[in-house]
């Protein structure tokens, strides 16, 4: 069992940064695969970007590529996602994810522990 409890999301500018922080309970972090979602209102959980569990591999979402990076501390039981450049467009709730899998995980129907998430919103 994995608890995951999401922070960092608030309001922001366009153009200026936010980092999302999502601390994970349990011992056997490492072992998992970490993803960020987002989802807009009236639309569909979309993922952000992911992590492999040693943090050794990363995927992001080519509509945040170079803006948003995804990070893994398994000291500290947590992953991040680092966010510049924001745009209105990326108003939505962040959610972060564990998937019960191995690797980079871009499969959504993988993900089995979810956080609460946390409200991003940029203004123009």
């Amino acid at each position: 069992q994995v608890q995951l409890v999401e922070s960092g999301g608030g309001l922001v500018q366009a153009g200026g940064s936010l980092r999302l922080s999502c601390a994970a309970s349990g011992r056997t972090f490492s072992r998992y695969p970490m993803g960020w979602f987002h989802q807009a209102p009236g639309k569909e959980r979309e993922l952000v970007a992911a992590i492999s569990g040693n943090g050794g591999g990363t995927y992001t979402a080519d509509s945040v590529k170079g803006r948003f990076t995804i990070s893994k501390d398994n000291a500290k039981n947590t992953v991040y996602l680092q966010m510049n450049s924001l745009k209105p467009e990326d108003t939505a709730v962040y959610y972060c994810a564990a998937a019960n899998s191995i690797g980079i995980v871009t499969t959504p129907s993988l993900y089995r522990y979810w956080g609460q998430g946390t409200q991003v919103t940029v203004s123009s």
